[in-house]
């Protein structure tokens, strides 16, 4: 059996509140890839910022290569090999791939000036140990997203990494995207790199950990060889109960069209129809970049269009701005919950009764205690982990700010919604709890848009399915011909 790397023991952590970590005890052993998994709010993240310095636990000791510590710095953690990929990177875009690696890091070169050289050719030796090819000299905004994430493992390598922490890795990346990834966390792992690999979606946790460990409420449950349990295992004790993961089945016929497309164009969108029915889910399916979000935007008032037809309840709309799309009836669940869902510095109940402000205001003035019942309406309804609505968003938990999300666009009583990846980043019960609400409103007779990168998703939840492909509708499924083999055919044709 392999020795330690790292040992967190009796590791407590307290907010107003809130038990963020509950004597937690845990081990990571040299050279494995070990899994964390738990609902959102199990502590997972708290522990992660434990780890790398970011958060100072209120007790407890870190056990990192022999030596002890009560805490840790960032820049502590970084000297004695500890990096971290989160799911939302912390590079600059207007900097060169060199630059962002070297960021903050002592480079040979003059007394005041940069060696830009020696930090391009170390760059392009750190892309070669994991398989890739960097080039330093380019911009980051020019790399795509996958690219970036390559960036951001190459920093931690830069410092001699021992621990490498990777919070949902494969959140913004496609399939072949996630291939490589995998790749490259083998060729860490064979190279003696420990993994600690944080993600909701259960393939990833058996198919590359070798260990697997489970947390609920603050505190850690258990920890198994990954070979030696099963998917149902894990949700279990996840969750604390038996869950099943299920589709809800529609009750409700749909009714009649309430939205109609015709040969829609924009920016990355060209000849999109379609029509939408009364109760009906409508899924959107495609390969990364095929057009899903653009179309919704234009649909939206969030992107120019460029021609084409948008017909609302039979009759012709052109909305110029998303205040208008609102007023109309449509609303929206972004894809970016931190870039365009929330106000992470604002309270709960602030942001989930922002988008229907006017409705709960008289002369101007907001009444308080119509907030303050419609802000609990919600939050009891999407079952939002909070010890108050006056707590602010950007201390909860990635799946309860996406169920603040919710409940924002909840609040406006729209009469179609568009759901753009609603469950990323979401873990398995919340996953469910919003699988019900979207069928719920649909009997309820509102219309949903639905995104989704999870193909089982689509097909699960949808009534129809419209595939697109390079920004052009490829095709629209009808249920029984739902299948992944002919969503993705119809997704990678030029």
């Amino acid at each position: 059996m392999k020795e330690d790397l790292l040992t967190v023991r009796g590791i407590t952590k307290t907010y107003p509140g809130v038990i963020a970590l509950n004597n937690v005890s845990m081990s990571f052993r040299k050279g494995e890839v070990h899994g964390i998994v738990g609902e959102n709010g199990a502590g997972k993240s708290t522990l992660i910022k434990t780890i790398t310095g970011a958060i100072v636990p209120d007790s407890g000791e870190i056990i990192f290569d022999g030596k002890t510590y009560d805490r840790l710095d960032p820049i502590a953690a970084i000297s004695i090999g500890i990096g971290v990929v989160y799911q939302e990177f912390n590079l600059i875009p207007g900097l060169t791939v060199a630059e962002n690696v070297f960021l903050g890091k002592k480079v040979e070169g003059t007394k005041y000036l940069a060696d830009f050289k020696t930090m391009n050719r170390r760059t392009k030796e750190l892309g070669e140990r994991i398989g890739v090819k960097l080039d330093g000299s380019k911009r980051l905004w020019e790399l795509s997203v996958a690219q970036q994430q390559i960036v951001e493992i190459t920093r931690a390598l830069a410092e001699n990494v021992k621990l490498l922490i990777m919070d949902e890795p494969s959140a913004p990346l496609t399939n072949v995207e996630i291939e490589k990834m995998f790749e490259i966390i083998k060729m860490l792992k064979e190279q003696g790199v420990t993994i600690i690999y944080i993600s909701h979606r259960m393939d990833e946790i058996f198919r590359i950990t070798d260990r697997v460990s489970v947390m609920m409420d603050g505190k850690y449950i258990n920890t198994v060889n990954t070979c030696d349990t099963n998917r149902q295992q894990l949700i279990n004790m996840m969750v604390g109960r038996e869950l099943k993961e299920t589709f809800p089945e529609r009750i409700t016929p749909v009714g009649e069209e309430v939205l109609r497309a015709e040969h829609l164009s924009g920016k990355g969108v060209r000849d999109v129809s379609f029509t939408l029915h009364k109760g009906e889910i409508l899924g959107f399916a495609g390969l990364m970049g095929c057009g899903r979000t653009e179309t919704m935007e234009l649909i939206f008032g969030a992107r120019e269009r460029y021609g084409g037809e948008l017909y609302l309840k039979g009759k012709k709309v052109n909305f110029r701005n998303t205040e208008q799309a609102l007023n109309s009836g449509i609303a929206l669940v972004p894809e970016d919950r931190k870039g365009h869902g929330i106000f992470p510095d604002k309270s709960i109940k602030w942001n989930s009764t922002i988008s229907c402000i006017k409705a709960l205001s008289k002369f101007g003035v907001v009444n308080l205690k119509k907030e303050k019942e419609t802000a609990k309406t919600y939050i009891d309804a999407m079952r939002i982990k909070t010890p108050s609505d006056e707590q602010l968003v950007k201390n909860l938990s990635g799946g309860n700010q996406q169920k603040v999300v919710v409940a924002k666009v909840l609040a406006t009583k729209a009469d179609i919604i568009i759901f753009d990846e609603p469950t990323r980043g979401i873990d398995v019960g919340a996953k469910q709890e919003i699988y019900a609400l979207i069928r719920q409103l649909a009997e309820t007779g509102i219309s949903v848009l639905m995104i989704s990168s999870e193909l089982e998703e689509v097909i699960g939840l949808s009534d129809r399915i419209v595939v697109l492909s390079h920004g052009k509708v490829t095709t629209i499924l009808e249920q029984k011909d739902f299948a992944q083999t002919t969503i993705l055919d119809y997704a990678s044709m030029a």
